[in-house]
């Protein structure tokens, strides 16, 4: 068994792993490959602190991980089925290497029973913060029926991601002060290793402006999908675009192979779209 510091070179590895550990046990599915794609590339995940993520090797593959969320204070702690001895040890490194000025906090699923009773153990102790996830079958392909007068498009990652932000940036109610957006949000596009351009699709009004956008992503060593972000602008909501252009996205997944779609998520917007809450985490805290 190999222990090793994190860096560019093992990201293929850390997706692997991740797939593997969602293969048939879900419960870890809040921490799937394309969560941590989508964060490794976001402008503001920690990218300093990057080589505390820290990994456990057997026979040249990862079998155990601590990866941070985003930055320091909350991580992710896993390990592969046949190396549960293994998560006592992954959750102190955990605590050493990952912990901010307030401790340290992981999201543990309700049914993980082998995980709580080793996070209590390590004096970790549950508080309010919980996270959902929800899920659809896609069993049969989804109605999609986009509002007249708007078109669907496949933004490049590169020559539209302006575009696609100041979308994300008013969708997510930052406001429609374009000038503090300039200002704001100067990140450089974020070019992600597997990103489907055929999967991440804007509705477009007839002046050309990007009115909303749904995010997916898919793997073909899968068969799920994962969802993130949607968001549609304001003055454009209730007109069921966010709704088309999921679905859109959906029924192509499912063209691909995936069997169900998830996100995270407690919104009623995606219960009425058909998906259901199928798994519950509550963080864990060590000060």
């Amino acid at each position: 068994m190999e222990f090793r510091h994190f860096s560019d070179a093992d990201y293929e590895a850390v997706c692997d792993f991740l797939i593997e550990l969602n293969r048939t046990d879900r419960t870890h599915i809040h921490w799937n490959w394309a969560r941590f794609e989508w964060m490794y590339e976001h402008p503001w995940f920690a990218k300093s602190a990057m080589d505390t993520i820290g990994l456990w090797i057997d026979g040249g593959r990862v079998v155990g991980a601590a990866i941070y969320d985003m930055y320091l204070g909350e991580a992710f702690t896993g390990v592969l089925p046949g190396y549960e001895k293994l998560f006592p040890d992954v959750l102190k490194y955990a605590y050493s290497a990952l912990k901010d000025d307030s401790g340290l906090a992981i999201a543990i699923c309700d049914t993980n029973t082998a995980e709580i009773e080793a996070a209590k153990k390590a004096g970790f102790a549950p508080v309010t913060e919980t996270e959902t996830i929800m899920e659809i079958d896609l069993e049969t392909p989804l109605p999609v029926n986009l509002a007249d007068g708007f078109r669907l498009y496949e933004p490049d990652p590169k020559e539209d991601f302006r575009a696609v932000q100041w979308t994300l940036w008013q969708g997510f109610d930052h406001g429609e002060d374009r000038a503090q957006f300039e200002q704001e949000e100067k990140p450089l596009p974020q070019l992600r290793k597997h990103y489907r351009r055929d999967l991440n699709l804007c509705a477009v009004c007839p002046n050309g402006e990007y009115a909303a956008f749904s995010g997916l992503w898919f793997s073909e060593k899968t068969d799920y999908a994962y969802v993130e972000p949607v968001c549609t602008i304001p003055k454009h909501r209730r007109k069921g675009l966010a709704r088309a252009l999921l679905f859109e996205a959906l029924n192509r997944a499912r063209a691909l192979g995936a069997k169900k779609a998830y996100v995270i998520s407690d919104m009623p917007f995606y219960e009425s779209l058909g998906f259901a809450k199928s798994f519950h985490y509550t963080f864990y805290r060590k000060g």
